[in-house]
């Protein structure tokens, strides 16, 4: 986060997950500019590789990244880098996730298992993050709660649900994930010593 005087605060945040889970249309819904994506159509080759079978209708995949900006309001500017799905990819996570304050885990519930790798990316590296469960089709497979337990979540990480394709639903969760941020540097500078002022 950077503060210059009575400039913008500019944010970065990185969107993670398994393949399909929804990251582009995600950054694509909230983006007040024009999202930078590099989706590259599957190919025969790749079927292989991409397990498409619970995305049948999915044609194109991220092969890099999905940029979008988000101005919260005059002081507050939000940059969403979204990551690829597929592990081949997995080398690009340390460059995009350079400088980012936060990052929003989202998932399938229909496919669990597809996010543990993006949780274990970020607990590993102390990037804090939410989780986010995409309503594909307006439905989500399991309560939130249990999907909270099913992922063996810190009490702390908070598991909410969205709409990836509505703006609002995202500018939801990415201002959730802000508080978050906030509530845990303000978490980092209290005192030890509860009597001290």
């Amino acid at each position: 986060m950077v503060v210059v005087g009575n400039k913008k605060i500019a944010a970065k945040f990185v969107i993670a997950g398994g393949f399909g889970v929804g990251k582009t249309t995600f950054v694509s819904a909230v983006s007040e500019i024009e999202p930078i994506l590099t989706e590259a159509a599957m190919t025969f080759a790749g079927a292989e590789i991409d397990d498409a079978s619970k995305v049948s209708e999915k044609t194109t995949t991220t092969v890099a990244m999905d940029f979008g900006r988000l101005s919260v309001d005059d002081d507050l500017v939000l940059y969403l880098f979204g990551t690829p799905g597929q592990e081949r990819f997995g080398f690009m996570w340390d460059d995009l996730t350079i400088g980012a304050i936060g990052a929003l885990v989202l998932v399938d519930s229909r496919r669990l298992t597809d996010c543990f790798a993006a949780i274990d990316y970020f607990e590993s590296r102390d990037i804090p993050f939410v989780v986010a469960v995409n309503r594909f089709e307006g439905t989500m497979a399991h309560d939130v709660d249990d999907i909270h337990s099913a992922l063996q979540l810190d009490e702390h990480v908070i598991v909410t649900n969205c709409d990836a394709r509505d703006r609002y639903s995202v500018r939801a969760v990415l201002l959730s994930l802000f508080n978050v941020l906030l509530t845990q540097l303000m978490q980092r500078n209290l005192p030890d010593d509860p009597e001290i002022s």
